[in-house]
């Protein structure tokens, strides 16, 4: 039972380089799952990337988490920055703006969420019976980061 989540500062990747890895995974999934990925050119606020199924395109948010409290991951869907000159707004996840939120845990556990499904605007759970219908097939872990009892 993991009752804590340590972080080994040595390795740690930036928050960029995370977020590569969490879309990377996500591309991986998806294109397992027979889907064509396409990139947004230039930075997009909503989407990471986009699925295409064939007979649908998909909108895809990727995040990832590395915070593990009690026997749950704690995943921050909304976007507060990401660079100094940010102004203090907060995006928070909004349902109208992407159709899937695609998470990546420290441990390599993955979620594909519908975004209707998503009941949070700020942050989720995972781990628990709540979205457990969304895990999908285990990736590797975030590098860095190593998840077990304290």
């Amino acid at each position: 039972m993991f009752v804590g989540m340590t972080t080994t500062t040595a390795m740690r990747l930036s928050p960029r380089e995370q977020g590569d890895v969490g879309e990377f995974s996500a591309m991986l999934w998806l294109a397992e799952q027979g889907a064509k990925i396409y990139l947004p050119l230039g930075h997009s606020p909503d989407v990471d990337l986009i699925a295409d199924f064939g007979d649908r395109l998909v909108r895809v948010q990727v995040k990832t988490c590395t915070y593990f409290r009690g026997e749950r991951w704690c995943v921050m869907i909304a976007t507060r920055g990401g660079n100094q000159s940010w102004s203090g707004v907060v995006k928070r996840f909004d349902p109208s703006r992407v159709d899937a939120l695609f998470v990546l845990a420290g441990d390599g556990r993955r979620w594909y969420i519908p975004a209707d499904r998503v009941e949070g605007t700020s942050g989720i759970l995972l781990g628990g019976p709540k979205y457990a219908a969304f895990e999908v097939d285990q990736g590797a872990p975030i590098s860095g980061v190593h998840a077990g009892p304290r």
